[in-house]
């Protein structure tokens, strides 16, 4: 006759406590180093009051109607010299403005946004000299005569790195 001299496997409560803490200690790991990486990362803020915001809403509405009923448009080129803006009138007609404001901003991210002042050039161009760097980047212009915008715009630009 033979004996199996094995030892059987009791489940245990220090095994199930083991068990336990592995699971839920991975879950909070996690949700911690994820919750780090979102707040320490872009705010992901876009405005500084969201209801001050909101009571603005209808203003803006409606100025950006009225300047989009004078046909007013805005054309941006940007290369390695620099930045170009042109704005006209139907009928290419040239628009004269005071000062235009080029902010530019990254997608994701506040780090490496700046502002241009553009100089006038003639008929309708507005130019700045600045090396871009390569990548995404959101364009918001701003054209304004007599204290009055007459342009507002934002286009996305892709900067090669060439």
């Amino acid at each position: 006759m033979t004996t199996d001299t094995r030892k059987a496997f009791t489940f245990t409560g220090w095994h199930m406590l083991a068990i336990m803490l592995a699971f839920f200690g991975t879950i909070i790991t996690v949700n911690f180093t994820m919750a780090y990486f979102a707040t320490s990362t872009w705010s992901g803020l876009v405005v500084k009051n969201t209801y001050v915001a909101s009571q603005e809403f209808n203003g803006k509405t409606a100025a950006i109607k009225e300047m989009l009923a004078t046909g007013i448009a805005g054309e941006l080129s940007v290369d390695a010299k620099g930045l170009r803006y042109r704005l006209t009138l139907p009928n290419n007609v040239p628009v004269v403005a005071d000062s235009v404001l080029a902010h530019f901003k990254r997608p994701v991210g506040e780090h490496q946004d700046f502002e241009l002042v553009m100089t006038p050039a003639g008929d309708g161009l507005y130019l700045a000299e600045t090396a871009v760097l390569p990548g995404s980047w959101i364009v918001e212009i701003k054209a304004t005569k007599d204290g009055k915008m007459i342009m507002h715009e934002a286009k996305r630009i892709t900067v090669s790195g060439e």
